[in-house]
């Protein structure tokens, strides 16, 4: 309930402000190696049926209109499978998230990226492939059947085939080890595409970033990372 001096169930805005000011004071003093472990530990407590489920309350939520301080930022998948925030148990405010089908870059995915890097100076940059991803199965089809989709959806299948490396995975012939194997290519791709950028590698060289690839187990609901090369600290 509001009240007649801007106060709101008991607390001011000077109340919130500083709340928010408490905020980001702890989000500055986490190392992106902290962010890191923070997302293993939240997976952990979710694939263990241990999840805390995090929630603020009104207090919390009213401190977070003035200024957000997410310590990570995701690449996923549109998936329904793969709400990203309940995978890694983080709660309102812990993780800047842009979901698309196969986790792709774009000029708009691209973009919120950069924004949660240069401008949030989020910690830890992830993208996230997943075990089962209709984007990349789709984008395994032939050249011919990938067509006959609506236009926007056939570019966007195309822009992920080109980044499967087919040849190779014509040599992996067990279905779920194939599913795994594109996945995690497409991954990598993107991860290259994003450290593409020079302003984010030399956030990586200065040791203020972590960018790494995962894959999302469904069935399991474990989050597997796998570096890249493209960790803080590594040139």
């Amino acid at each position: 309930m509001v009240n007649m001096v801007g106060g709101w169930q008991g607390f001011s805005m000077e109340d919130s402000r500083k709340r928010n000011m408490q905020m980001q004071e702890n989000f500055k003093e986490l190392s992106p190696a902290e962010v890191l472990v923070k997302l293993q530990r939240g997976n952990a407590r979710f694939w263990t049926g241990c999840a805390s489920r995090p929630e603020a309350s009104a207090f919390e939520r009213r401190a977070m209109i003035m200024q957000q301080f997410p310590s990570s930022a995701i690449l996923g998948c549109s998936d329904s499978r793969v709400p990203v925030e309940v995978v890694f148990d983080q709660g309102l405010g812990d993780m800047f998230v842009v979901r698309v089908a196969g986790n792709s870059l774009d000029t708009t995915t691209t973009a919120s990226l950069q924004y949660a890097v240069h401008h949030l100076s989020v910690k830890v940059l992830v993208v996230m492939g997943h075990e089962g991803c209709g984007a990349i199965k789709a984008a395994g089809l032939p050249i011919a059947q990938i067509e006959q989709e609506p236009q926007e959806l056939a570019n966007a299948l195309k822009m992920l085939k080109r980044g499967l490396d087919e040849q190779r995975l014509k040599n992996v012939h067990d279905a779920r080890a194939y599913d795994r194997e594109a996945v995690i290519t497409n991954v990598r791709r993107q991860v290259e595409g994003l450290c593409r950028d020079a302003a984010i590698m030399k956030k990586v060289q200065n040791e203020e970033l972590i960018v790494v690839g995962c894959f999302y187990e469904i069935s399991s609901g474990i989050v597997d990372f796998f570096m890249t090369g493209l960790i803080s600290g590594e040139k």
